[in-house]
């Protein structure tokens, strides 16, 4: 099978098609694997400076079906360069890099088998060290190396410890809880009386029902889809997706629980759904979060992605007395950007995209949506032992668009990226000629624009996917039909450009 390697990478991630589905054809196999394990392994030994005889490479997996498969596969290629590797079986992805962390292991490098919530025929790779996960410049090495090697024409099992590393991530956020609450009433089961609900998705989250809420004295009935099925015969496990979280909502209401928990497949992203059936996602689950931190670090910045609202910045500076700094989109970029910003002495403590991709400071700086939820529940418990009230108080003051709606204008050159560019400093011409429409003052991608005008009161951004040939245009309005007013005038720019797709514009203007 000849393989395009480079169409492997997905940014910091590898990423591929499993399993042939319509026109997607196959290139990510067991043999495929091999050879990134063998890559893995000597790029591993190279930047830790340790002979490969010494280096143990912990594998686990969420449930996608191919999962076992490309185990075997990248399992044999770290056994037949040499290194040991550690079976850690059906995981989360931070858990896998806490891997590297729990000194009894003792792994030197891990890999997490996942996709996130792609469709069930795709599969990917994840790669740590206890430093965090690797960087777009080390897979790419990888990826190199891997192209360099003979796939094998056989792939026999290997042998490999099994770590009971979800018992031990587990254990950490029972014990979180535990001394974040400091009940006096019930130091060992804190949670008890009240009633809260895990969606896993089928993914790999349902752990955290019955190794976290339920040690910790929750009631979990209700739960639901906790049982790991690769095919995701439910709903997509994804928190941004709208039947998922409707799912979560009408069992949360059905129930009667005081919080619903809903995990993407490999439970590095989450949201919360309140008793009253309230979605907490996205700039709500920000701003909850944001609460969380100003109170424990008066004052610390918190850095997001480029797409959230005018009023969650109004809620963090204004209401809570913070900083806000919106970066660009993709995870790895916020959360390098709060590492840059503490290393010259700008003290964050949070950095969160809108998908859900949150990292703190005391946890690593690794995205993990276990992570955050348990500081959600540290919270909500406080708040109902304290104060009878529900984690919905802490939002009072965040205003939330009228509307808010997301566009792809798909670009048809072969060098589309140049195209994109040329586009986004076209319209910071037009921008000049519409009144009221104002480029913010910091641009760290796109160009995002204030819409002042009486009957549009939003802003719009405009800039270029990180991996698609595609102009992701993301508008927002405090007004029912600002958003149409918006966008009905940059319809008008995109009819001066050629060799563009902007159908979803020109329908939603009803042109």
């Amino acid at each position: 099978m000849s393989i395009d390697w480079k169409k492997l990478q997905n940014g910091s991630d590898i990423r591929g098609v499993a399993i042939e589905k319509g026109d997607e054809k196959v290139n990510l196999t067991p043999e495929t694997a091999s050879c990134i394990g063998a890559a893995f392994v000597k790029w591993l030994s190279e930047k830790k400076g340790v002979a490969i005889s010494n280096l143990k490479i912990s594998i686990g997996m969420d449930s996608r079906i191919t999962g076992p498969a490309l185990k075997e596969g990248l399992a044999y290629g770290i056994t037949s360069s040499g290194a040991s590797f550690a079976d850690c079986g059906l995981s989360s992805t931070p858990a896998m890099f806490m891997s590297t962390i729990f000194d009894e292991f003792q792994c030197s490098g891990a890999v997490m088998i996942t996709a996130s919530h792609l469709p069930f025929n795709r599969n990917g790779f994840k790669f740590f060290i206890s430093e965090g996960g690797l960087e777009k410049g080390d897979i790419s090495a990888i990826l190199k190396t891997a192209s360099e090697l003979t796939p094998p024409a056989e792939i026999s099992s290997a042998e490999g410890d099994k770590l009971p590393l979800m018992e031990r991530y587990a254990s950490l956020f029972v014990d979180k809880i535990r001394s974040g609450i400091k009940s006096g009433k019930d130091y060992e089961k804190p949670l008890s009386g009240m009633k809260i609900i895990v969606d896993a998705g089928n993914g790999a989250g349902g752990f955290f029902a019955d190794k976290v809420l339920t040690p910790l004295g929750a009631d979990t009935t209700g739960s639901q889809f906790l049982e790991p099925d690769g095919m995701f015969p439910n709903h997509e496990p994804n928190p941004e997706n709208d039947e998922a979280m409707k799912s979560i909502q009408k069992a949360v209401i059905n129930s009667k629980a005081d919080l619903g928990l809903i995990f993407d497949t490999d439970v590095d992203r989450a949201a919360v759904v309140d008793g009253s059936g309230e979605i907490v996602n996205r700039n709500t689950l920000i701003a909850l979060l944001s609460a969380i931190v100003l109170e424990e670090h008066p004052g610390t910045t918190i850095v997001t992605d480029s797409v959230t609202s005018d009023g969650l910045t109004e809620f963090i500076e204004q209401k809570l007395k913070g900083k806000h700094l919106r970066f660009k989109r993709g995870y790895k970029n916020v959360i390098n950007e709060a590492v840059r910003l503490n290393g010259i002495g700008e003290e964050c403590h949070l950095a969160i995209e809108t998908s859900g991709h949150g990292a703190m400071k005391e946890n690593y700086f690794l995205d993990d949506g276990a992570y955050l939820v348990a500081k959600i529940l540290i919270l909500a418990a406080r708040l109902r032992l304290e104060k009878n009230s529900g984690l919905l108080s802490m939002l009072e003051g965040l205003k939330q668009p009228a509307e808010e709606k997301e566009f792809r204008v798909k670009l048809l050159d072969e060098n589309f990226a140049a195209q994109g560019e040329k586009i986004i400093e076209g319209l910071k011409s037009y921008i000049e000629k519409v009144e009221g429409w104002t480029a913010a003052p910091v641009n760290y991608e796109g160009l995002r624009v204030s819409c002042t005008s009486k009957d549009e009161k939003g802003w719009f951004l405009l800039r270029l996917s990180l991996h698609d040939p595609v102009l992701p245009l993301n508008v927002e309005s405090e007004l029912e039909g600002g958003v149409k007013k918006i966008t009905g005038k940059l319809a008008e720019f995109f009819k001066q450009l050629s060799n563009i797709n902007y159908d979803a514009v020109v329908k939603y203007c009803g042109e």
